[in-house]
């Protein structure tokens, strides 16, 4: 590890990558796992990508049920990363993981307290509210055992997801990135969730179906 400095009051690390551990990332497209390897990509860092498979039997070497990725991610999902002894199976801690690896990204903004303030706020918008209604989509259509799902929640899923477009049409600044005048990891939050939405015929404003590109 290489010190990187203080922020917000705490030291801060990151890997010296002639000396680390190669990253491998275990995922599945059109998934979470996307928005990590976007990550991964614009960090810079050497990594290994593992295809997962959800649906196939657990004999199966990459699939999600196999003992061997149970023993990473226990519930049998999608992005698991993995760093030496590290594992981590959220997105956003894998977000997050992947910006301090390479601060010179600016993944993570070099800015203040009230930068990161606001960065924390839009990126935990994202995962309570805005793509959460798209998954419940997912569960009550597909995910969920048949007898789970519940026709009626497609509807509600649209409410809360329009609500939750109109709020961050307030929440967002009318600028070319989310947080000041450089891509940061909730620039990928927001472009991957919109990119879902619409893949799940979701009405998307063009301001933000624009985030795309």
């Amino acid at each position: 590890l290489k010190w990187c400095g203080r922020e917000n009051g705490h030291t801060i690390f990151y890997w010296n990558l002639e000396t680390s551990i190669m990253i491998k990332l275990y995922g599945m497209a059109q998934s979470r796992s996307f928005r990590c390897l976007w990550a991964l990509e614009e960090a810079g860092l050497a990594y290994d990508y593992l295809p997962v498979t959800l649906r196939s039997e657990p004999d199966d070497p990459q699939s999600a049920r196999h003992p061997d990725y149970l023993r990473l991610n226990s519930q049998g999902k999608v992005p698991t990363l993995v760093n030496g002894d590290l594992v981590l199976t959220e997105s956003v801690a894998i977000l997050y993981y992947i910006g301090r690896c390479a601060p010179e990204s600016g993944l993570l903004p070099n800015g203040g307290m009230d930068v990161y303030a606001k960065l924390d706020e839009l990126a935990m918008f994202v995962l309570a509210e805005l793509e959460q209604p798209l998954w419940s989509n997912g569960k009550h259509r597909f995910a969920l055992p048949e007898e789970q799902r519940i026709p009626q929640m497609l509807d509600t899923a649209r409410f809360e997801f329009d609500k939750a477009v109109t709020t961050l049409d307030r929440l967002l600044p009318d600028t070319e990135f989310a947080i000041g005048s450089q891509f940061t990891i909730v620039d990928i939050l927001l472009a991957h969730t919109f990119n879902w939405a619409i893949r799940f015929e979701f009405d998307v404003p063009e301001r933000f179906a624009a985030l795309r590109h």
